[in-house]
């Protein structure tokens, strides 16, 4: 049996769901509170059950989440029983990609998004794992590829050892744990030496660019001093075409339905991945013409004249990103972002990055911090700051009321955005009936 010490993280109940496809025994624990990786588990007819030391049991596998430490229950009972074997989670799975062809997605913004991408498009040419941080995990038996999200915080991606890597950008973050830009960039400077065979590096910008790396390496971006680059870009209502340059040779011209920059450069990324491994131009389009999104990644959901989007947008540059996707594929309607936060540090360093990146939606409506988020030393930003900072922007309570106000603002393009359950607050509001 394996046993999953916060089975409900994004990356837990994804490699969850891995070890049960690989016909391993698998349960797992974790708060009661309803999360949207349940959802997952409970397809795989995984169990999970609220913390207790009772759920450790002899002989067990326990892999415990990045999060928790000895203070929690099961955590003391594993490590102190003879008989368990115990994981953190980063060091099971750097255990697994060793086993793989093995692709690793890194960077400060959009993972997720790219993993699922590039999962989807060499599934259609081999069997194919995937790791995804919605709380997506998928390994059939015959698999020999394996794509994982990858994430920074606190250097964890510097476990794993794999074949192949993207990273989509450099942009500072976690300033909860990272002391300066120099330090996040040593970090993805020391993940890069962890690569084995080729790495494709997002070129347009000079955080990214200046990387020293070591490893067999291509960039890609819209400039043309990229080895992969889009030029004759279009983008409209109906997604975004180009054409494909590598190596200053014309690759194929692409149409895909996507909305906003960000996803423009997550396609050249897993393009140039793609060429890395001998794909061709056909099979690259169709896999990422198909591809139809992730968990919390710009999900659209049309009530009549209505929309409303879930996006995991957190950051300022992912917000402005998300924003301009929002406009791009509706220019002619409203947009009202509604925006809660999550960490008190995140808010506090970028607080002018935040009022900035709201400034192009036509109406913004900030939510207060969750109960449980954690006031690291030193951060003195509260909701009233953050509000008073951002200066077309008015508070949501999250309410009954909010949402009747938010109702009045009709027709528009409703954006919900947050790494936390705002999702919640977005079904509450759609199915909001005014009578």
């Amino acid at each position: 049996m394996i046993h999953f010490v916060g089975i409900k993280g994004s990356g837990m109940a994804s490699l969850a769901c891995i070890l049960k496809d690989m016909g391993e025994e698998v349960d797992g624990s974790d708060i009661e509170k309803f999360i949207f990786t349940e959802t997952k588990l409970k397809e795989h007819k995984i169990p999970f059950f609220a913390f207790g030391k009772e759920n450790i049991k002899d002989h067990m596998t326990v892999i415990i989440g990045n999060s928790f430490d000895d203070s929690n229950v099961e955590v003391q009972a594993a490590k102190a029983n003879p008989t368990v074997t115990v994981y953190k989670y980063v060091e099971y799975l750097g255990k697994l990609v060793d086993e793989y062809h093995s692709i690793c997605v890194a960077g400060t913004h959009g993972k997720t998004t790219t993993t699922g991408m590039l999962a989807h498009v060499f599934e259609q040419v081999q069997p194919t794992g995937y790791l995804i941080g919605d709380g997506t995990g998928y390994m059939p038996k015959q698999a020999k590829t394996f794509v994982l999200e990858s994430c920074e915080y606190m250097r964890n991606f510097l476990n794993y050892h794999p074949d192949y890597a993207i990273i989509l950008n450099v942009e500072l973050d976690h300033v909860d744990y990272y002391k300066d830009m120099d330090d996040y960039v040593t970090a993805f400077e020391q993940f890069s030496q962890n690569v084995k065979k080729g790495l494709a590096i997002f070129g347009d910008e000079p955080s990214s660019r200046n990387l020293h790396v070591s490893v067999n390496h291509m960039y890609y971006g819209l400039h043309d001093d990229n080895d992969v680059y889009a030029k004759d870009v279009v983008e409209d209502a109906h997604g975004v075409s180009f054409t494909c340059m590598v190596n200053n040779e014309e690759f194929h011209r692409f149409q895909l339905p996507y909305y906003g920059v960000h996803l423009l450069y997550n396609a050249l990324g897993v393009i140039t991945l793609g060429v890395m491994n001998g794909l061709d131009g056909d099979t690259l389009e169709q896999g990422l013409q198909s591809f139809a999104g992730v968990d919390r990644r710009f999900i659209v959901e049309e009530v009549g004249e209505q929309v409303y989007i879930d996006d995991y947008a957190h950051h300022p540059t992912a917000i402005k990103m998300t924003i301009d996707a929002a406009k791009q594929k509706y220019p002619n309607k409203k947009i009202v972002a509604i925006f809660q936060p999550d960490r008190y540090s995140r808010i506090a360093y970028f607080i002018d990055d935040f009022a900035d990146a709201f400034a192009k939606a036509d109406d913004v409506y900030l939510c207060p911090f969750p109960d449980n988020a954690v006031r690291e030393p030193g951060i003195t930003v509260t909701n009233e700051s953050f509000l008073a900072h951002v200066p077309q922007a008015k508070a949501c309570d999250m309410s009954d009321a909010a949402i009747k106000g938010l109702d009045q603002l009709k027709p528009a393009v409703y954006l919900f955005m947050s790494s936390k359950d705002i999702y919640k607050f977005k079904d509450r509001m759609k199915n909001f009936q005014n009578v």
